[in-house]
């Protein structure tokens, strides 16, 4: 008969001049600051990488007699003192920064997501999309932005992976304990939890909130794991991504009504509010509610909600949007017709476009909900654009409201501590204040090449330090002999850091393509076995459980690389988190992306890779085309064939093995008499210099403030002063057009003269039958523009017409025409314009008429447009 166990946790005392330890524990700035983190590292080390990298969970584990010993130590005190230093400085500066100094006293900005990844030590983030919101958050309290999230705490978070001898993906999952992260219950003056109720179905829920502090920002995590639910209602924020689509609709209407009503709470009173991928669009249900009940009309209320509202979309392909089939919505979800005073169909309508559609897809919710919308790439943004169309009807992708945003990184937060000292001492200590000047930046060229070389070297060291240790514990986990454990880690030496290392660490998602190196084995071989050129390869990255051909994908790469011609030479390495990608984008050479075009939205790994002196090895997709120049990496162009899987996948893997032939690795290896390749370090700096001022989170918030928050909270006001008297005005007029607008038609009333010179006009009239519209209901517009010439001549000469247009080949000026006076005869109006054309040689023009009220946040969104 075995003993029983009985659990007993003493805590380590403070000494009060540490006593500050647990505030730098508890505020996630620590995060993005080394020396934080190096601090406490210093303590205890073994412990530190023992608990993962968790300062909270670290003050609770440390022995007494380190924290005393440290404690009387002259040298760790004056590091722990400086820390101090820069966190008070850090958190005593309150003005905001940048374009968020525009905000008035009275915004705030509130920041929907489903999962946040912060650091490895908070796992309640899956893949890039938390990542995203973590650097969004942070950047926010860099720059000082009023600024709230809203988020979910999962008991569980994300699994922990494991490798198999095999290459079966094994998940593992961890209870996340508050006591063990830096989160504080949100509770009222009686120390109770403050909590909200949500109807949800039949049940009525309790939701509490956890706080946490990012910088100068505060995050709520939502919790229904209260004693008041029962069991099933205290799993729904267990697990992320977990359950079934009843799990999901769940934790969906949880983030998006009890956040809303969470922030009412608390007393947050929000001006713009960003919903950050579909899982929070319920919030605009909510919102709805508060206005219907204050007697508005479900109209003016949309209209309020969505001038104030912020959307963006990070998925490519139709099928990736959240969506629920009608009956789950009116399930769980039905009693908003009562709310709303809205029928089921015009419920459903909101989700359901068009209206036909089996489906409730909430990425239709949030679009019909917001005013400003935006993707993250300039393709994405582009693709956004084509498979909303439907929103916008008459409107040509290319101008239809969907805008795009592309993506950055946090820089402090991946930036390898050896790299900010180099800055430090070759751009100045205030180069962090300079993340967008591209003038400061340019100096990276005038770093000696063999101090730049050694730099990258000692990151890189690192790096396969921590690939080599995760590697013994997994294949000694699967017993593999250290004889052959030799042999398979003989190229991730960190003391010959010499050899050619490409990376590839992401989402195992079958679209990103992880296998297609091997696509010609042969091939492949021939690359991988030149003794004088030697190269290895290193994979990380998860497949969701529920993601057979993912972990299908993980399985075959590990069962090449243990064949005998690729032993050693790939690597796949399990546990892929934050704390290993950093890592890995510090530390390779030459990082790899080969997605199917045009489906990777974004992507940021490979500009956490630049700026820490990687180079890009990429289909030319996502965020890459933006940065690409020839001279900073290497850009695959996708094949065209993607009607045809098996020919495009073949095109674009010979179009890698070339690549890597021909230019990747005779490159690196052109060593010169200093032992590295001047033409290679070359590159490096381009990678560097081009990317990191363009391709960071600074630069991304300031274009979220000045395409999107300035003009979501000036919109907003303006439609909800007055007790929203604006409101209902545009969305009385936005009903008058919708019944007229099949009855307005446009045609231009004689065909003026085709031959002018410079200098000279010529007059344009169109008459447009109004069906009852006001004259200065619509716009009509005349669209000036080069001629199209012949397709071959514009190839030939492509170069020289955008010399001499200044322009990407076509140059378009708007004109508008004026109305001038009935046509009583027709019944039509008349709108006029003298022409004066700045340009010469042949042009062409085109005129459309759309509808125009000051009050559109878009000149568009109606998506209506009539053509002569």
């Amino acid at each position: 008969m075995s003993a029983q166990e009985f659990n007993l946790e003493v805590t380590p005392i403070l000494p009060k001049a540490l006593s500050r330890l647990e505030e730098l524990a508890n505020n996630l700035w620590y995060s993005w600051n080394i020396p934080t983190r190096r601090l406490f590292e210093r303590i205890d080390d073994d412990l530190w990488n023992l608990v993962g990298h968790n300062p909270k969970l670290f003050l609770r584990n440390v022995a007494q007699e380190r924290l005393l010993k440290v404690a009387s130590d002259p040298l760790f005190l004056n590091v722990y003192n400086h820390v101090l230093s820069m966190f008070d400085s850090y958190c005593h500066t309150k003005e905001p920064r940048n374009s968020g100094a525009k905000l008035t006293e009275d915004d705030l900005i509130v920041y929907f997501c489903a999962e946040y990844g912060f650091h490895e030590s908070l796992p309640v983030y899956s893949g890039g999309l938390g990542i995203l919101a973590g650097d969004h958050c942070k950047t926010a309290s860099d720059l000082r932005l009023p600024f709230v999230g809203i988020g979910l705490f999962y008991h569980q978070g994300f699994f922990t992976q494991q490798i198999d001898a095999e290459g079966n993906q094994k998940a593992l999952y961890n209870i996340n304990d508050p006591q063990h992260l830096p989160i504080t219950a949100v509770v009222d003056d009686a120390g109770n939890d403050i909590t909200v109720g949500v109807n949800i179905g039949d049940q009525h829920i309790l939701v509490k909130a956890w706080k946490m502090q990012v910088g100068h920002i505060t995050l709520y995590l939502l919790d229904t794991n209260v004693p008041q639910n029962n069991h099933d209602d205290c799993q729904i924020t267990h697990q992320l991504y977990g359950g079934n689509e009843h799990t999901r609709i769940k934790q969906e209407i949880v983030l998006g009504i009890a956040g809303v009503r969470m922030l009412r709470r608390l007393g947050v009173a929000p001006t713009v509010w960003h919903i950050n991928e579909g899982h929070a669009a319920f919030s605009i249900l909510e919102r709805l509610r508060e206005f219907i009940a204050g007697e508005k009309s479900f109209e003016a209320a949309l209209e309020a909600i969505a001038a104030s509202s912020v959307f963006t979309t990070h998925t490519p392909v139709p099928a990736g949007h959240d969506q629920f089939h009608q009956d789950l919505i009116m399930h769980y979800l039905g009693y908003f017709c009562h709310e709303l005073r809205l029928s089921r169909e015009a419920i459903l309508a909101l989700g359901c476009w068009p209206h036909n559609s089996p489906d409730f897809n909430m990425t239709t919710l949030a679009i019909q909900g917001s005013r400003h919308i935006n993707g993250v790439s300039r393709i994405h943004g582009d693709v956004s654009s084509e498979i909303c169309t439907k929103f916008w009807p008459e409107i040509t992708s290319s101008e239809n409201p969907i805008r795009y945003i592309t993506n950055g990184v946090h820089v402090s937060s991946m930036l390898a501590r050896e790299w900010s000292e180099l800055f430090d001492e070759n751009l100045g200590v205030n180069w962090s204040e300079q993340l967008c000047d591209n003038e400061l930046w340019q100096r990276i060229d005038n770093i000696p090449d063999q101090q730049f070389w050694d730099v990258k070297q000692r990151v890189k060291s690192r790096m396969l330090k921590v690939v080599r240790n995760a590697l013994t514990l997994q294949y000694l986990r699967n017993q593999v002999s250290e004889t052959h454990l030799e042999r398979l880690l003989k190229l991730v030496d960190p003391n010959n850091p010499n050899i050619l290392t490409i990376g590839f660490a992401r989402r195992f998602a079958t679209y990103k393509r992880a296998t297609l190196l091997l696509k010609d084995i042969d091939r492949l071989r021939t690359i991988l076995n030149d003794i004088n050129r030697p190269v290895v390869f290193i994979f990380a990255g998860k497949a969701h459980p529920a993601d057979v051909p993912g972990q299908d994908l993980l399985r075959e790469l590990h069962r090449i690389s243990g064949e005998p011609d690729f032993i050693g030479k790939i690597l796949v390495v399990q546990g892929y988190d934050l704390g290993l990608s950093r890592r890995l984008v510090s530390g390779v050479d030459v990082w790899l992306n080969n997605p199917v075009y045009p489906q990777e939205a974004s992507g940021t790994s490979g500009m956490k890779v630049a700026i820490n002196g990687g180079i890009n090895l990429s289909v030319l997709d996502g965020w890459w085309p933006e940065s690409y120049d020839g001279t900073n990496g290497w850009g695959i162009k996708p094949s065209p064939h993607d009607h045809n899987i098996g020919l495009r996948d073949y095109e674009d893997a010979r179009s890698l093995y070339e690549v890597l032939q021909d230019e990747v690795i005779p490159l690196y290896y052109e060593q010169g008499k200093y032992g590295y390749s001047e033409g290679w370090i070359k590159k490096s700096k381009r990678s560097m210099l081009t990317i990191l001022p363009r391709f960071n989170t600074v630069r991304m918030l300031n274009d979220y403030l000045n395409k999107l928050y300035l003009p979501a909270s000036r919109q907003g006001k303006r439609l909800n002063a007055d007790n929203y008297v604006k409101a209902q005005e545009l969305a009385n007029w936005k009903a008058h057009i919708r019944a007229k607008w099949e009855g307005v038609h446009v045609r231009q009333l004689a065909t003026p003269q085709t031959q002018l010179l410079y200098g000279e006009s010529i007059t344009i009239q169109v008459a447009v039958r109004l069906n009852e519209l006001q004259p200065n209901d619509i716009t009509v517009e005349l669209l000036l523009s080069r001629k199209i010439y012949h397709p071959e001549f514009l190839r030939i000469n492509q170069e020289k017409l955008q010399t001499l247009w200044n322009d990407e080949g076509t140059e378009t000026v708007s004109y508008k025409l004026v109305p001038e006076h009935p046509l009583h005869d027709s019944g039509e109006y008349l709108y006029t314009l003298s022409l004066k054309p700045d340009l010469c040689g042949g042009l062409s023009y085109r005129i459309r008429v759309f509808p125009y009220h000051q009050l559109l946040s878009d000149s568009y969104e109606m998506g209506m447009m009539r053509w002569v």
